[in-house]
């Protein structure tokens, strides 16, 4: 690459960053990582390889990288108040990717939600399940609750006997009924995996559900949605039996994570999700609990202003996503793309009833608050959120909604809930003058 290409990438981020300072991005799994954290991502760190566990390594030079791991591990642990963590994998789906690797095989059958019903495609046909080989049922879904029919699945469940019950979404409006499966997954002898990607910040938080002692086994997850962090993943779990047993369980996860999907495991961030952890075992009850209000004034406020908020039966959600029925507006794909050039970020998305198969062209848009929130915004500024977003999709007031989003971003550009509050979240704007 010349030097005058390097220079066009170096502007190129430059407008990046610029455009989402001046925007309110809803992606609903995307996050701030915290300044502190973000220190570590240009550390030497990220010029070394590690390959295997802490003290059996097949490098030399991680003496103090062993370290670092053995110390993320541990407050990865603490935060989730569980026996066993991993913290090697590069991303939720990589972890998603270790479990199917060490719990299953292919020709093996797996039951999980529907992929118009909120499911991750990690877990679809083209995704990482279809390409183990391995064959998903899908959950009957109940759209008045939004979630998965508890009675329907207990059924299918006991008559499939899966060697897998996968339960979590993309789509995480409310808790999996877990609890209320227990009679299902004991006669059907099936393990449990919880997918709690979206909502891994929550739970760690209190705020949503307790999967590992609500009778999930094994539990995947991303570390830059709700759980702050930098882009990884991380594999938790509190396994059944007898400590033999157990550590039996866990070596099987292990190897399915190295040499099963990774290779080195990306120190840099893995130092960075060690800040996070820490910082979420300080903040995270305080964050969480304002991501939950924040969403809950968002879909009530839309749903004042007459957009139809799906969930409504419950509250419309439990946790950071608000999903929109914008069909009377247009359509997702276009209510999305207008909102995208009023600098309102978010996705357009299906909907339980839309169909699979065509993805491109569905009912509905997912809204995240938790960026929103790390940012410092609450309840008031949620309405208003509400107003702008009704002003686009209905009023068509695309430059006017544009201008009043960069007026409300320049009093919310600092970062919260982190060991370095109220520092600026757009830092590299400073280094590229």
């Amino acid at each position: 690459m010349s030097l005058e290409d390097a220079l066009k990438i170096k502007e190129l981020v430059k407008k990046h960053t610029e455009w989402f300072r001046d925007s309110l991005p809803m992606i609903a799994s995307e996050n701030l990582i915290s300044p502190m954290a973000q220190e570590f991502l240009i550390s030497d760190l990220h010029n070394r390889y590690a390959e295997g566990l802490p003290g059996k390594r097949y490098y030399q030079g991680n003496i103090y990288v062993d370290q670092i791991e053995e110390l993320t591990t541990e407050l990865a642990k603490k935060l989730f108040k569980v026996d066993y963590a991993d913290v090697r994998p590069i991303s939720g789906t990589n972890a998603n990717q270790a479990v199917l690797f060490a719990l299953t095989k292919p020709g093996d059958v797996i039951t999980g939600p529907p992929l118009q019903g909120g499911a991750h495609i990690s877990s679809a046909k083209f995704g990482a399940v279809g390409m183990r080989g391995v064959h998903k049922i899908e959950y009957p879904f109940d759209v008045e609750e939004m979630n998965i029919d508890v009675d329907m699945s207990a059924k299918l469940i006991k008559i499939v006997k899966p060697k897998v019950a996968l339960f979590g979404m993309s789509v995480f409006l409310f808790p999996a009924p877990l609890k209320e499966l227990q009679d299902a997954f004991q006669e059907a002898g099936t393990t449990v995996w919880y997918d709690g990607a979206h909502v891994l910040g929550l739970i760690a938080g209190g705020q949503f559900q307790d999967p590992l002692r609500e009778g999930a086994h094994v539990m995947t997850g991303s570390t830059h949605k709700t759980l702050p962090g930098p882009q990884r993943g991380m594999i938790l779990a509190n396994p059944p039996g007898d400590e033999e047993k157990r550590d039996k369980f866990w070596k099987k996860i292990q190897r399915g994570v190295f040499p099963g999907v990774i290779s080195n495991h990306h120190l840099h961030h893995m130092a960075a999700l060690a800040i996070t952890l820490a910082e979420h075992i300080e903040f995270g009850k305080q964050y969480a609990e304002q991501v939950v209000k924040n969403a809950q004034t968002l879909a009530q406020e839309l749903y004042e202003l007459g957009f139809k908020v799906l969930g409504e039966k419950n509250g419309f959600t439990k946790s950071h996503t608000v999903l929109v029925d914008v069909v009377a507006q247009g359509g997702g794909r276009k209510v999305a793309e207008d909102l995208e050039k009023a600098n309102i970020i978010c996705n357009y998305n299906l909907l339980p009833y839309d169909d699979p198969k065509k993805p491109r062209n569905p009912s509905g848009i997912r809204l995240g608050v938790q960026e929103l929130t790390r940012l410092g915004m609450k309840e008031n500024e949620m309405k208003y959120v509400a107003e702008l977003i009704k002003r686009v999709a209905v009023d068509g007031d695309i430059e006017g909604v544009k201008k009043d989003v960069k007026e409300l971003k320049e009093e919310f550009n600092t970062i919260h809930y982190c060991f370095n509050e109220g520092v600026e979240a757009y830092k590299f704007l400073e280094l590229v003058k």
